[in-house]
């Protein structure tokens, strides 16, 4: 048997015999708010970030893909320690959540800074700025991820909550990604692309960085797990890098995840390059994420009925038929270019519910073990993965 299919029983065994009762919709709703509004700009950053500063700012590509380059190595630093010091944080806010409003106006800056470089800067000064805006952003956004995650672990330890929360905040999230299409369709359609992306940086990064700061205020964490983080930074990432099912979770997580973040970055230059049809982006993308965020429902009964792992087993495999499938397309627009896109979303849409799920039973796991709580430190190193993926693809 794999070791991707062998911890649920053992982790099962782990919770408690009388389930906790669900998780308010109220918390629900507080928890998933600032996932929305980074819904919003992650879907620009991916999906346009890259073009607009070659198109647009006319840095050259291969300097860009250093500057992504570069981030994906502050991010090897910055993603364990923020992990590393927030499971060991003592706060009357928790150990979570005042991390999250820290980074809150940062975040706001950084999205600001990324789409907002002064016209009058050089070809060395604006490379110089957007070194500096990437880093601020990248990050800010781990000061608030990686606590918001490892927070979203600690709200319940019922083994079908995690996944209803999970699942919810992969579905709340679409509402910040359709509205993130609309925001690219305007900026990248706009006469002035440069004016557009001033306005949508001060309206999205104000409206983040409040989102992120409501929530901080509004949840609760359990005080109980206060004091419970590894007690040193080589043994607590020694400790997830032994756990066998961290591995082969993180392993497969990373491989999906850089299929997701290819289609983001490559469908704007396909669709105007390839197909010469830039007028099917937004529709392309539409394709993809309708199906893979208004499933979401049926993925979450399916994980109570199936399990876990084997439904995202064999959603993995729908993925990889999918993605065969264009090999064989023509070199013109056709139904099947959208229908393999929906495919591809109503696959992805299983690994974004279930994923995080597994991965909160794993810090269960790990509890079992050593009797620390190191959700930090897991959403660390997932945090990580999820951003070297993308980082990879530019």
């Amino acid at each position: 048997m794999t070791d991707l299919m062998r911890p649920e029983a053992e982790i099962a065994a782990t919770q408690p015999v009388e389930e906790p009762e669900r998780l308010a919709t109220s918390v629900i709703w507080l928890y998933c708010l600032p996932t929305m509004g980074i819904g919003v700009t992650g879907l620009l950053f991916s999906m346009y970030l890259m073009k607009y500063s070659t198109d647009v700012l006319l840095i050259a590509p291969a300097t860009m893909g250093v500057i992504f380059g570069v981030s994906r190595f502050w991010d090897a630093v910055s993603d364990p320690m923020v992990g590393y010091m927030s499971d060991l944080t003592r706060s009357s806010m928790g150990r979570r959540r005042v991390w999250m409003l820290a980074s809150a106006l940062p975040v706001g800056i950084g999205i600001f800074g990324l789409w907002s470089p002064p016209e009058s800067l050089g070809p060395v000064a604006i490379v110089v700025w957007m070194v500096v805006a990437l880093l601020l952003y990248e990050t800010a956004s781990t000061a608030f991820f990686v606590p918001h995650g490892a927070l979203g672990v600690e709200l319940t330890p019922n083994y079908h909550e995690r996944t209803r929360l999970f699942g919810y905040r992969h579905l709340l999230t679409a509402f910040g990604l359709i509205a993130g299409l609309g925001v690219f369709q305007w900026v990248s359609s706009a006469e002035d692309i440069r004016t557009a992306a001033f306005w949508m940086s001060i309206i999205c990064g104000g409206g983040v960085a409040g989102l992120i700061f409501y929530s901080s205020l509004r949840l609760r964490e359990r005080p109980d797990y206060q004091g419970r983080g590894g007690t040193a930074f080589k043994a607590t990432f020694t400790d997830v890098v032994r756990n066998p099912h961290a591995r082969v979770l993180l392993f497969v997580y990373g491989i999906e995840t850089f299929g997701v973040a290819s289609i983001a970055m490559l469908v704007p230059y396909v669709t105007e390059y390839g197909f010469g049809a830039k007028e099917i982006t937004v529709p392309l993308i539409a394709s993809y994420f309708v199906p893979q965020f208004a499933l979401t429902p049926m993925w979450i009964a399916l994980s109570r009925r199936f399990g876990k792992k084997p439904l995202w087993l064999g959603a993995m495999i729908v993925t990889m038929l999918a993605f065969a499938g264009f090999f064989f397309l023509p070199e013109r627009v056709t139904v099947w270019l959208f229908l393999l896109a929906g495919l591809l979303g109503f696959a992805g849409g299983c690994g974004a519910v279930v994923a995080p799920s597994i991965n909160a039973d794993i810090v269960d796991w790990d509890e079992m073990q050593t009797g620390e709580r190191k959700e930090g430190a897991y959403l660390a190193l997932w945090n990580f993965v999820r951003k070297a993926a993308g980082g990879l693809t530019a």
